[in-house]
């Protein structure tokens, strides 16, 4: 999917969160590849939280009822995981995939260095649409390499106990393991809660965590004060001191390290998406739809995107339609940088 905004400036480097405290991020609404009509909410990356082990995007569009037409665009040094919750899209893209992307199954591009696809919604008017999109940064070892496209619509569970459990999306949670292909050691996770019990999510402690709420309404036990990416490190609002964190869909809570495992509770039944992994690997430069190393790394594949490049390749059933690229900012793109 592709995005608008660019990176923050240097002077917004990120706020340490490695304290006895979560970090809570509010979803800011943003504009999604000129269709203006579509709803979507980020609440990675942010300034305060440039990844979390090599999860650096999450949007979430919708839920709404609207007419998405994205076109083709391009993408470098990432992997894209969509995650529908209502609705269907059409994928299609230039390694030859043309798929419709349902609730339940996933769909995982690998860009390489460079691939390009296009997702429109099933029919020709609106429909009820609501799905997240997310992107995993990936490694030197892989990020130069040939694109990729795999479709998995047979994932695996864990049992969480008293009725919950959690299908494994991407990578590993506990000693059951997601057939996607990944290339750092991650986990992507939909954690399924039934009403009115407590329910125990093992954990890696030399992994960093974050919970995004999907449906209903959750509370993650960290034992922590929980703090406002947005507000100076105020205490986030709604959240008592030392005891739990809200988890719905207007925010994400990055819960960090060190811990063998997270409890949570929902009054009402929730769906939470977890996401996680070993702190990656570099620094990252992520302007528009690619992800890399350098400004020049970044400015390189927009030229090649401009000048319709072969590195790209061209998305099936598609003609001359495609999103140009922004233009770049007058200051040189930085790294975002981790925490220590």
């Amino acid at each position: 999917m592709t995005r608008l905004d660019v990176a923050p400036p240097a002077s917004e480097g990120p706020i340490a969160c490695d304290g006895p405290r979560s970090l809570v991020i509010e979803a800011r609404e943003v504009p999604l590849g000129g269709v203006r009509g579509m709803e979507v909410h980020r609440t990675l990356p942010h300034r305060a939280l440039p990844m979390v082990g090599a999860w650096c995007f999450l949007d979430r569009f919708g839920p709404q009822e609207t007419l998405m037409r994205v076109e083709p665009h391009p993408h470098i040094g990432l992997q894209t995981v969509t995650w529908p919750i209502v609705g269907e899209v059409r994928h299609r893209d230039a390694v030859g995939s043309d798929v419709v992307v349902r609730p339940g199954a996933l769909n995982l591009m690998t860009s390489g260095a460079g691939i390009a696809h296009s997702e429109y919604s099933v029919g020709e008017g609106p429909i009820p649409l609501d799905a997240l999109q997310l992107w995993v940064a990936l490694p030197d070892a892989r990020r130069h390499g040939s694109p990729a496209f795999e479709r998995h619509e047979h994932l695996p569970t864990i049992d969480l106990g008293d009725g919950a459990d959690a299908v494994v999306v991407m990578g590993e949670l506990g000693d059951v393991a997601s057939p996607a292909t990944v290339h750092t050691p991650i986990v992507g996770a939909e954690l399924r809660l039934p009403a009115g019990v407590t329910v125990r999510v093992p954990l890696r402690p030399e992994w960093e965590y974050a919970l995004y709420g999907m449906t209903g309404h959750a509370d993650a036990v960290t034992g922590m004060d929980a703090v406002d990416a947005d507000a100076a490190r105020r205490p986030a609002p709604g959240l008592e001191p030392g005891s739990t964190a809200a988890i719905d869909d207007s925010r994400l809570v990055y819960v960090g390290k060190g811990r063998d495992h997270l409890e949570l509770l929902s009054d009402g039944g929730a769906r939470v998406f977890l996401l996680g992994g070993e702190p990656f690997e570099a620094d990252i430069v992520m302007w528009w739809n690619f992800v890399g190393r350098s400004h020049d790394e970044i400015v390189e594949a927009r030229d090649a995107w401009e000048a319709r490049a072969d590195r790209f390749g061209t998305v099936i059933d598609h003609g001359p339609e495609r999103i140009p690229a922004p233009p770049l900012p007058a200051v040189r793109l930085t790294p975002r940088r981790r925490r220590d």
